[in-house]
């Protein structure tokens, strides 16, 4: 089950964020290879940071999976989620930093 983790400094409160999880949700599953109904996004507003010495706009978000992550697929994470969090939250792809987890890297892991 993949789960998207973000935080941003943007406060949400005025902000339709279904577009956010319906878009984040379609593009990890299908990136990833997996059904969309296992994604798990979490988004929370009004985190305190700073990038680059200031507080404009920006993000920070965490990916776990158990598999189906390699080099291209995570780059591209990265491009689609900073296009989704550019469009629906004025992020600037700059702005934005990902991190991409597989719990199963370094394992040998035997299909069933």
């Amino acid at each position: 089950m993949p789960c998207l983790y973000i935080s941003t400094n943007v406060n949400l409160d005025a902000v339709d964020i279904d577009p956010v999880f319906s878009d984040a949700t379609k593009a990890v599953a299908d990136i990833i290879g997996k059904p969309e109904h296992f994604v798990m996004v979490v988004l929370k507003g009004s985190v305190p940071i700073s990038f680059n010495g200031n507080k404009e706009p920006a993000a920070y978000a965490e990916i776990v999976s158990m598999g189906g992550i390699n080099r291209e697929v995570k780059r591209e994470l990265i491009a689609t989620i900073g296009s989704i969090l550019q469009a629906k939250l004025s992020i600037p792809k700059t702005r934005f930093f990902l991190k991409v987890y597989d719990t199963t890297a370094g394992q040998n892991v035997s299909k069933l």
